[in-house]
């Protein structure tokens, strides 16, 4: 039996200026229930990558398909309808809102009753149920984290676009948040995991694609790029000994 991809982006082209790519010919799927981490230098393009999927830019060539239908050109809201939800690396919550009113905003899109999935996500992250009726601003960098993770999971998508989640944060914090993620993947959502944090993210990945001047570079199960030597040497810090 032949499982499709969740979502598929073939010889993608796009930028923020016209006649000037980030995105060279991107190539890029994902399966139902898949980690797939995005990793490689600044400036690769890997939140390019994000924001194009997401319909935040519009690629100017290629094709992108999710649940086997094309998105390319639809806005993000339309997006959103289809199951698939985006977690920026800066300006994800509502910091003047309590916490349960950032749920209640993730859910704009639903009419049933929403406290059995609030339930669920004070499940998931405990440390917003002890929250729930402070505000956002007060929160601190990954508490903000867990916030607008579980805004998206208000949705119940099927796949979860996070761009950069471990940015700016403690060591300690960083672990917690990749553990999060590591749960909301094993609960079935599909995770695009956009991340500097290569190291990490490749550990915990069942599949990675390595981007380096917005094309292709390497791609492989998340444990055979972790141990390359070429990935190792130019992405992951590891010096090899000749």
């Amino acid at each position: 039996m032949t499982i499709n991809p969740l979502l598929e982006v073939e010889n993608v082209y796009a930028g923020y200026v016209k006649d000037l790519d980030i995105l060279q010919g991107v190539n890029f799927k994902i399966y139902p229930g898949e980690l797939v981490a995005v990793i490689g230098p600044n400036g690769a393009g890997k939140s390019t990558l994000a924001k194009t999927i997401f319909g935040l830019l519009t690629p100017h060539q290629g094709k992108i398909t999710f649940k086997g239908q094309s998105i390319g050109g639809l806005k993000s809201d339309q997006i959103v309808q289809r199951g698939m939800c985006y977690v920026p690396q800066i300006a994800n919550v509502f910091p003047t809102l309590t916490v349960e009113e950032n749920l209640d905003m993730g859910a704009f899109i639903r009419n049933d009753s929403l406290q059995p999935l609030k339930d669920k996500i004070y499940a998931t992250f405990p440390v917003l149920a002890e929250r729930r009726r402070q505000r956002a601003g007060t929160l601190s960098g990954g508490q903000r984290q867990m916030l607008a993770m579980g805004r998206a999971l208000m949705l119940q998508p099927s796949l979860l676009l996070l761009d950069e989640p471990s940015a700016a944060l403690s060591p300690i914090l960083v672990n917690n948040v990749f553990e999060q993620i590591r749960q909301i993947n094993s609960g079935g959502t599909a995770i695009v995991l956009v991340e500097q944090n290569a190291r990490k993210a490749l550990e915990m990945a069942h599949r990675g694609y390595v981007l380096e001047a917005g094309r292709n570079r390497f791609t492989g199960p998340g444990s055979e790029l972790l141990n390359d030597p070429k990935v190792g040497e130019l992405y992951l810090g590891v010096k090899t000994v000749h």
